[in-house]
């Protein structure tokens, strides 16, 4: 019984749940993911900034795919859609303390798909709040340099495709009972298995 026990409380993944060193042992694969989205996505964000700004110049849009896609250097002071422009110190507190949040959990993840979900979110966070910090006009209210363009939609940047990304995968994995500490467990039948001993 013990056994059949066991063996029904396994991950999506066909690790035992039963065994406590799965989420230790797992653990450093999703930080590893974690890590390594972030690092790479947060580099690809703010390098091309430091082109957009080299490169274009605000009101003369660039096309790259007919208008489908163009380039517009923008400068964003405030959130996402240019709301809250007067508010850009809140802004950066805000995302400073997403970001401490955001790691909180990654060094808790057991999941290696909650690793990529949060390595995009920081990635996102934090390639905003850079140009906070740093840009124009002052530390802590710096604008956030914008230069994708969709049809019919506020312009844009790597953070923010980032960001939505993270939500998506976000939704995906709690739709699908994806745990942070782990897959989801399969149904437990142990119950109807020992209604037949």
């Amino acid at each position: 019984m013990q056994a059949a026990r066991g063996a029904s409380l396994s991950d999506a993944d066909g690790t035992d749940e039963t065994d406590t060193s799965t989420p230790t042992v797992r653990r450093p694969q999703a930080r590893l993911l974690f890590v390594t989205v972030a690092v790479a996505l947060l580099a690809v964000d703010q390098l091309t900034k430091v082109w957009a700004v080299a490169s274009l110049t605000p009101g003369h849009p660039q096309e790259v795919v007919g208008s489908l896609l163009r380039l517009d250097l923008t400068r964003n002071p405030g959130a996402a859609f240019s709301t809250g422009t007067s508010h850009t110190g809140f802004f950066t507190a805000l995302a400073i303390v997403a970001a401490i949040v955001t790691i909180y959990f990654a060094m808790r993840a057991a999941s290696r798909a909650w690793g990529v979900a949060l390595g995009f979110l920081f990635a996102g966070i934090v390639g905003n709040l850079v140009d906070r910090v740093a840009r124009e006009p002052r530390s802590f209210h710096g604008h956030v340099v914008d230069f994708l363009e969709l049809p019919h939609w506020p312009i844009f940047n790597v953070a923010d495709t980032c960001i939505t990304v993270a939500a998506v995968l976000i939704l995906v994995l709690a739709y699908r009972g994806v745990r942070l500490g782990g897959d989801a467990a399969r149904p437990d039948v142990t119950d109807g298995e020992e209604g037949h001993r």
